[in-house]
């Protein structure tokens, strides 16, 4: 028995040995895994780091071209202003005896330009017309029509402005039809009622267009000027049909402007926000409120410099502002529309009121 002691121990030893070897080579195993997890790890935080800041840089890139654009459009704009008369001697403005209509045949006859004034209202007609032609000695030439009355109206436009030279049109006539927030079925002679606007806010933009664009084309210059509003850029429950016919206008000048901008026409379109006119009951002008004659000068300051404006900075800036702070969740929702309901009539316009935008 003592003479086999040696061998057993041996054998112990041997299996000692092999256990710690075993137990070595799974730690340095282990260790191996762990330290492929933790560059796996590293990799994947890397990775992500890298496109992480990709994206960062994006938004920061695209944040400094939008302020570039917009210094561009309402700070350079004004001091280099494009020479609107060499569009053609003639500016053609709809809804033009009141409001942002007024102040954009005001401001291109102060600018060079002759004026045909187009709206319901002879009477008005007759003294914007010699408004201008006193106060700046330029040619103006007035229509009489209603627009709510559909495509019959457009024979008469037509002859009347056949002979003239038409370097610039404005179509701003437009309507809305209640004088508080309202739904839809809650409009009074609603049948009526939207007949009327379509006819007024969308139907007058192509019509108008189809008129004077082929002789721009054929001379290779032409200015299409298309107001739309703030109330276009996003849906806007209680004022749901006037919204509608807004975003109407501005894809129409934007699939207007990518098609013939090849052969030297522009085509405009501004979204304006609060401005002081008898839609918006004259309230006083301040920072956020631009009197119509403001307005409309530094809309045509960005002409040349951009094809969809707010009109100014301050408009620019609220815009942002509102799409920030009542997103379309809360735009849309019934907690938001039954609040709204509630505020008092804003008289807003009727019928006899023409496109003098909010």
């Amino acid at each position: 028995m003592r003479k086999k002691q040696p061998k057993i121990t041996t054998v112990i030893l041997l299996h000692v040995t092999q256990e710690k070897a075993v137990s070595k080579l799974f730690h340095i195993q282990l260790k191996m895994l762990l330290g492929l997890e933790f560059s796996r790890k590293t990799l994947l935080t890397d990775v992500l780091a890298v496109f992480g800041l990709l994206i960062l840089a994006l938004c920061l890139l695209k944040l400094t071209w939008k302020c570039c654009r917009g210094f561009r459009q309402y700070v350079l704009s004004s001091l280099c202003q494009v020479n609107l008369r060499a569009y053609g001697q003639w500016a053609v403005v709809t809804g033009a005896t009141s409001g942002i209509g007024k102040a954009y045949a005001t401001e291109l006859a102060r600018r060079g330009l002759d004026i045909v004034l187009i709206g319901r209202s002879d009477e008005r007609l007759q003294k914007v017309a010699k408004q201008i032609e006193n106060k700046y000695g330029r040619k103006t030439h007035t229509i009489k029509v209603d627009f709510t009355e559909g495509a019959s109206i457009y024979s008469t436009i037509a002859k009347e402005l056949h002979d003239l030279e038409i370097g610039i049109l404005v179509n701003n006539v437009g309507m809305i039809c209640n004088d508080h927030f309202a739904y839809f079925l809650e409009t009074s002679n609603h049948g009526e009622k939207i007949t009327e606007i379509i006819n007024c806010n969308i139907l007058s933009v192509p019509q108008m267009t189809r008129l004077v664009l082929p002789r721009m084309v054929l001379r290779g210059r032409g200015l299409i000027i298309n107001i739309s509003s703030e109330m276009g850029l996003r849906p806007y429950p209680l004022v749901a049909l006037y919204s509608a016919t807004k975003i109407f206008v501005i894809y129409f000048s934007q699939c207007l402007q990518a098609e013939y901008k090849s052969v030297g026409i522009t085509v405009q379109c501004v979204t304006p926000f609060m401005v002081s006119t008898n839609m918006t009951n004259n309230m006083k002008a301040n920072l956020f409120v631009k009197s119509a004659p403001a307005f409309v000068y530094d809309a045509l300051n960005t002409v040349g410099h951009s094809t969809f404006t707010s009109g100014c900075l301050s408009h620019a800036l609220q815009s942002v502002a509102f799409s920030v702070l009542v997103p379309d969740w809360l735009r849309m929702s019934t907690f938001f529309i039954q609040w709204l309901r509630k505020i008092p009539n804003i008289e807003v316009c009727s019928k006899d009121v023409t496109q003098e935008e909010e």
